[in-house]
């Protein structure tokens, strides 16, 4: 008697993400890798689809979308991904953007691989910034965590205070990386900066944290940030 198969799409894992991240590089953005990537559904001007299509027109291996405070970007471009062609297709982890609280101010917190329907992540997919006790950097990194994510300090050289201050406090409280390659001043082609990317890497070696790379694309194309 026959029997017909149904193929389900596998959501890559925490495991790959970490193999992504352990072979990181000053040129892996935006040709082969982008973990920071927003799209209509928070301040972007891509729809997810858009960011699809041109991820697989450049050929990433992966990628993830991180819409401020919202995963229904992420949840619309995996259900596009899943319908194409097998053939070349890219990793396309859960992400978002996170504004919190660090040493008594705002920073972002990216966070990766987590349950988008885990109970700990409800107070930070409402589309709004979280407020009370869920707005405190520790509370972010321990729902992401505890939704089977990686937790990861957004571009930690554009806040008031330095890298040198905030990563060390993240890490403290048990962040897992820093976004180590980013280009501060927008540059055409898209680049990291050179100095600020040496300073990110050195915390990161000093504190034991995966680094990351991303655009942290705005406009039209996944390759530039605005």
């Amino acid at each position: 008697m026959g029997m017909t198969a149904t193929v389900t799409a596998q959501r890559p894992t925490v495991k790959e993400l970490k193999e992504a991240w352990a072979g990181l590089h000053m040129r892996s953005c935006p040709d082969v890798y982008n973990f920071h990537l927003h799209t209509v559904h928070s301040d972007g001007r891509l729809e997810p689809e858009e960011v699809i299509d041109q991820a697989v027109a450049y050929g990433l291996q992966g990628l993830a979308i991180t819409d401020h405070h919202q995963v229904s970007g992420y949840e619309q471009a995996y259900r596009y991904l899943a319908s194409l062609p097998a053939k070349h297709k890219p990793k396309l982890w859960s992400g978002i953007e996170i504004s919190c609280d660090l040493l008594g101010m705002e920073v972002h917190i990216l966070g990766y691989g987590f349950d988008p329907n885990h109970s700990l992540m409800a107070p930070y997919v409402q589309g709004t910034t979280p407020l009370g006790d869920d707005y405190q950097a520790a509370a972010v990194i321990h729902a992401i965590q505890g939704a089977g994510g990686l937790a990861v300090l957004a571009h930690p050289e554009r806040y008031k205070k330095p890298a040198s201050e905030l990563i060390p406090a993240a890490s403290a409280l048990g962040i897992d990386g820093v976004e180590a390659y980013y280009a501060y001043n927008n540059p055409d082609p898209w680049r990291p900066s050179p100095e600020q990317t040496a300073t990110v890497l050195h915390l990161s070696q000093v504190y034991g944290l995966w680094v990351t790379c991303g655009t942290d694309t705005h406009g039209r194309n996944i390759r530039s940030r605005l």
